[in-house]
């Protein structure tokens, strides 16, 4: 039986609905606001509920603090210790029995035992709590359970309980198949909010913090908790207020970090309530908005910012990005104020900042890394995510850089239809409980024969490096961890813990995988480069050429800096396990990473190199490339010149350029440009589209059942392969293109007889009755025909091209060569306008014919008096 008071708590009023509701139904949402006590009385419940038949109550929490925490409070209330009726699984610590019925575990623990029972035999109900965090384990947990209790569950049927502070809960119910929905209203003290000034994400967060907790010191009672981004803030503030602690006197105010990656004593202290005659200013992440109960809280000072993982599937890379919470994390962090009695909010934001707020965060599957849910996807038999029912499904995106990132590291194949299996390496990851990067580097470590040195690596990674600040080289932790290098006194819990879990990874790859009888031959001093390569793949950086000795390009396209200091600085080759920096930089910073032997590549690291005939036109230098290169993703490891180039992979690439340049790119003459619009002038007559081509008709919609040639621009950049691209073999400068005899290559276009009827219907000249040859526009249309008028005496009848069928346009002009008349009528103008011309230029040519009657007078070129003489 619980305590009377326990019964208190707000969510005992909506027990007995709850116990109702499971008694004839398998799943049921939740919502209750934090402090309603719904951790701990929910499951103490049910735990003798004739449903349950003896089965296991699970509760999934999503931190292992909360776990821990939630298991030894509901032992507590039992009067008993964790590991009895009530225990824990979490990552580093497990507390079970055989008596346990309850056993409280974080979301990768429920992943990895469905994945050796889908069924959950033996559990009776799990018990979602904190869904409203839609972490991407809770996701993938929800949407596995789902399914092997659909699959695989017969009598009792598993019951699913969702528990949730804020969440939109209608969409919830409906994911469980439109499952009962109850809601307790909890009950909350008034908490006063204060709001501070409008500020933006980049400017620092520390001084109004420190400003506002010695304001609440000053005017607030109790314990305070201060909500910060992240474990840098965090010993910025305590560094800041370590005077104020100081001037107190010993013990009066204490100072508690809470953050995840801090060890669990340490958590825990932080969450107990301060002793008798102290103060604790607890300065936490957003660990601290759910689940915990972080005793004698009163006032509550919120920076309003929190630091989450975005994951870009354009780099493969996930960053930490510091951004604005919700106005739902908001209201929680508030309500921690308020549990005990009247407390007080101070928000280091405008109040118009705080309207401006979303209501709910982005959920983790939305924007993660998402190669450890591929992996147990896969490892589950789910090709499709579609299978599964989910409230976000994984967006394709960061779905096909997961499966990209695991096919990299020998985890996956493509078998039937396309379809991805998982390979017998990529079981032997799945089987790990640790990111598919981390485990595949284990299994190397195994094959090479460094297993300690992997072991030791994956969990320094695993956690944050308290080392970090020294340098970005891992070789010295690593040393550290070793004993070949003492260990700082402050470090020596941490040295434990990570000691402590690298024999747990040695423990788990020793039951998943056996080491190769021979090991491949790699030294200790490259091991740690290797590892890491093994590892980031995709975050190998090679020093850029120039003097800057901090600047590196990644395997993945990505460029990336060093501290100018650092130890690192100037090798030509790093394996690099953490970077960040901001969206829209071009370069991101790296934060740990190792030297590479470049050596290693011709060895172990062979399979990273991919073998690639590189021809391409180089946009740069404006020259054609064709190279044979060692890639090792976008870095080219080495080069050389291709003997044999693919005639295809040339004329892809040359005529590339030809389609981005267009064909002015080609040597084009004027006499060239005529002879293409008399070929296409034929064609058009030859089809009948004589106006359409005037009206700059697309070639495309024109009958192709002409004997001429289309030799429209339109058409020639369609048909590259077939007309020029077996010319383009001298090609390598732009400049080349202007060497190619582009006369010859159209003219071959012609068959014959087509060359002798091209000069026969469309003449490059004309005899004019002067009996000069005047070259005709075929540029225009009608075909142009520019001639002095007095060349033209005597003749009555407009010339005309293609058998006559198409009069040319007739322009007749002054002595001076200027147009006195333009005209396809030529008789009808020396009838007419003939006569005023003559008024208008008598007088100004005086020495040109400009005779009475032009169709009786000779024809000339030449004035009057040189006429005579002829």
């Amino acid at each position: 039986m619980l305590p009377d008071h326990f019964m208190d708590l707000p969510i005992s009023e909506v027990l007995e609905s709850i116990r109702e509701t499971l008694m004839c139904r398998h799943q049921l949402v939740l919502q209750a606001p934090p402090g309603a006590g719904k951790t701990t009385l929910v499951p103490l419940s049910l735990l003798n509920e004739p449903w349950l038949r003896e089965q296991k109550i699970l509760v999934l929490e999503p931190r292992r603090v909360a776990a821990r925490a939630a298991a030894i409070r509901m032992a507590q209330l039992l009067g008993e210790k964790p590991g009895e009726t009530v225990g824990y699984r979490i990552r580093l610590d497990t507390c079970v029995s055989e008596k346990t019925r309850i056993e409280v575990i974080t979301e990768g623990i429920l992943t990895r035992m469905l994945q050796s029972d889908p069924a959950l035999e033996g559990v009776g109900l799990v018990i979602f709590d904190e869904f409203h965090e839609r972490n991407l384990d809770s996701d993938l947990g929800l949407a596995l359970t789902l399914a092997g209790r659909s699959l695989y569950r017969q009598e009792p049927q598993l019951k699913l309980l969702v528990m949730s502070a804020t969440l939109d809960g209608d969409a919830v119910a409906q994911l469980l198949g439109d499952a009962p929905l109850i809601s307790s209203e909890g009950r909350q003290f008034p908490v006063a909010v204060s709001y501070g000034a409008s500020y933006q994400l980049r400017e620092s967060i520390i001084g109004p913090t420190v400003h506002a907790i010695k304001q609440a010191l000053a005017e607030q009672e109790g314990s305070i908790l201060v909500f910060l981004p992240g474990q840098g803030e965090i010993n910025r503030v305590a560094r800041d207020l370590s005077p104020i602690v100081s001037a107190a006197g010993e013990g009066r105010i204490l100072i508690a970090p809470l953050y995840g990656g801090l060890p669990l004593v340490q958590q825990q202290q932080a969450i107990e309530v301060a002793p008798v005659g102290s103060r604790k200013i607890v300065l936490a992440t957003n660990i601290a908005e759910t689940s915990l109960t972080i005793e004698g809280i009163h006032t509550v000072v919120d920076s309003g910012l929190a630091r989450v993982p975005i994951f870009s599937p354009a780099t493969g890379m996930t960053r930490l990005d510091t951004r604005r919470i919700s106005s739902s994390s908001a209201e929680q962090r508030m309500g921690r104020a308020g549990r005990l009695g009247p407390g007080h909010c101070y928000r280091l934001w405008s109040e118009e900042q705080h309207s401006q707020l979303v209501w709910q965060d982005t959920p983790e599957i939305l924007q993660a890394d998402l190669a450890p849910l591929v992996l147990q996807l896969l490892a589950w038999g789910v090709d499709d995510p579609a299978e599964l029912d989910w409230l976000d499904p994984p967006p394709e995106g960061p779905y096909k850089q997961a499966i990209s990132q695991l096919l990299s590291c020998g985890a996956l194949y493509e078998g039937v239809a396309g379809q991805y299996q998982l390979t017998p390496h990529g079981v032997r990851i799945s089987l790990m409980p640790l990111h598919p990067r981390l485990a595949h580097m284990l299994l190397v470590g195994c094959d090479i024969h460094a297993m300690h040195t992997a072991c030791l690596l994956a969990a320094l990674l695993s956690e944050r490096n308290p080392l970090a600040s020294s340098g970005v080289d891992v070789a010295g932790a690593i040393q550290i961890l070793k004993g070949e290098q003492p260990c700082p006194k402050p470090l020596t819990s941490w040295l434990k813990r990570t000691r402590q879990q690298a024999n747990r990874f040695s423990k788990t790859c020793a039951q998943v995988h056996k080491p190769r009888k021979f090991a491949l031959p790699v030294n200790e001093a490259d091991a740690l480069g290797v590892l890491l390569a093994s590892a980031y793949t995709d975050r190998v950086g090679r020093l850029r050429p120039g003097g800057d000795h901090s600047r590196y390009q990644l395997s993945n396209g990505r460029s990336a800096t060093l501290p100018a200091e650092d130890s690192l600085a100037g090798q030509q080759w790093i394996a690099v396990a953490e970077v960040g920096g901001h969206i829209g930089e071009s370069a991101d910073r790296i934060y740990s990473a190792t030297a590479l032997n470049p050596a290693m590549f011709q060895e172990i690291l062979s399979p990273l190199l991919i073998q690639d005939d590189h021809v391409e036109w180089d946009r740069k230098s404006n020259q054609f490339v064709a190279e044979a290169r060692t890639m090792l993703g976008n870095i080219v490891v080495s080069r050389e010149a291709l003997t044999n180039v693919p005639e295809a992979a040339r004329n892809e690439a040359l005529l590339g350029v030809v389609r981005k340049e267009g064909l002015a790119l080609l040597p084009w003459s004027r006499n060239l440009e005529l002879w293409r619009a008399r070929v296409m002038l034929l064609r058009a007559a030859e089809l009948g589209t004589l106006e359409e081509q005037n009206e700059n008709t697309r070639s495309d919609v024109i009958p192709a059942t002409s004997q001429w040639p289309d030799l429209s621009s339109e058409t020639l950049l369609a048909t590259l392969e077939g007309w020029l691209a077996p010319y383009l073999g001298d090609i390598k400068r732009l400049e080349d293109f202007q060497k190619i005899d582009l006369k010859a290559i159209l003219y071959s276009l012609l068959p014959w007889p087509l060359p002798l009827d091209l000069e026969r219907l469309a003449p490059e000249q004309l005899v004019v009755p002067s009996g000069s040859r005047i070259t005709i526009d075929y540029n225009e249309y009608p075909p142009v025909l520019a001639v002095k008028l007095q060349e033209m005496f005597g003749c009555d009848e407009t010339p005309g091209v293609a058998n006559g069928q198409i009069p040319l346009q007739v322009h007749l002009l002054s002595p001076a060569g200027r147009p006195l008349q333009i005209t396809q009528d030529l008789a009808g103008f020396w009838r007419s306008s003939y006569q005023d011309v003559k008024k208008d230029m008598r007088g100004r040519y005086p020495k040109h014919p400009w005779p009475d009657d032009p169709l009786q007078a000779v024809a000339t070129r030449h004035t009057k008096k040189r006429a005579e003489k002829i």
